[in-house]
């Protein structure tokens, strides 16, 4: 009895929390006014090092991925100056859904919903936004490497891994921008199995001769391609660019366009 009242609920939820998704998701790919990003910074591990690094970002830490969305809409035409804004606002205390990494359809689903609940929940912003961007930071004393990050274009939520150093707060402004385009509807391009770039839509330039090594990651293929089967980490947004399909993807590019 107990689990058909939690499914119940669970479904009402959906039911509401899918209704905003969709009208934002339709507004989201018009581009015809900028789309408000709202960061919300969280303790990843509970560390003094991560809270000391919490208290010390400003707004300007984000916008290198403004400015880069700025530059990558010239890049493929899109006439609205600024695609994107960016705000910070004040920490998030709880952690979100633990990602079931593996798990099955149902698992997944499931977590999407609970996280999409857990970001309604916890959103004290008190201003207008769009996308919600939750950055969990974690001492790189403690954790050499992190979770993969995730963006779910339903609900317009994404859960950033993030590493509390200001030497790396480049490197976690490109994850941000990765999880942001999946906000809207941009697709990994790299092999999940080996985590290479996929030839061509996962390369800045597949046209390129020679092929490797490429000089710079399409941002959702994540890596840039030095050789058939090695790639290098971009350590900056000016690393990467948002490929033709990319943008496609997020309504940059129209049919028409080709």
């Amino acid at each position: 009895m107990f689990k058909k009242i939690r499914i119940v609920i669970l479904l009402l939820i959906l039911t509401i929390v899918g209704g905003r998704t969709f009208f934002s998701r339709v507004w989201s790919t018009d581009w015809d006014i900028p789309l408000g990003v709202i960061v919300y910074p969280v303790n990843g591990d509970g560390s003094a090092a991560a809270a000391r690094y919490i208290s010390s970002l400003e707004r300007d830490t984000f916008e290198p991925v403004a400015d880069y969305f700025v530059k990558q809409a010239k890049q493929h035409d899109l006439p609205l100056s600024e695609p994107i804004t960016i705000d910070l606002t004040e920490e998030v205390s709880s952690l979100p859904p633990q990602a079931p990494f593996g798990g099955s359809r149902l698992a997944i689903m499931l977590w999407s919903l609970k996280m999409r609940w857990w970001a309604w929940r916890v959103d004290k912003y008190d201003g207008p936004g769009n996308i919600k961007a939750f950055v969990l930071y974690f001492d790189t004393d403690a954790h050499k490497e992190l979770d993969h990050s995730l963006g779910l274009e339903k609900g317009m939520v994404c859960m950033v891994n993030a590493f509390a150093s200001r030497n790396l707060a480049a490197r976690n402004n490109v994850i941000i921008a990765h999880e942001l385009l999946h906000t809207l509807g941009a697709t990994d391009k790299y092999d999940p199995q080996t985590s290479q770039p996929i030839f061509p839509e996962g390369y800045a330039n597949p046209e390129r001769q020679p092929r490797y090594p490429q000089q710079k990651a399409e941002i959702m293929g994540g890596l840039i391609p030095v050789s058939e089967t090695t790639s290098d980490w971009p350590q900056m947004l000016r690393d990467t660019v948002i490929g033709p399909v990319s943008a496609r993807e997020i309504g940059w590019i129209t049919m028409s366009d080709d």
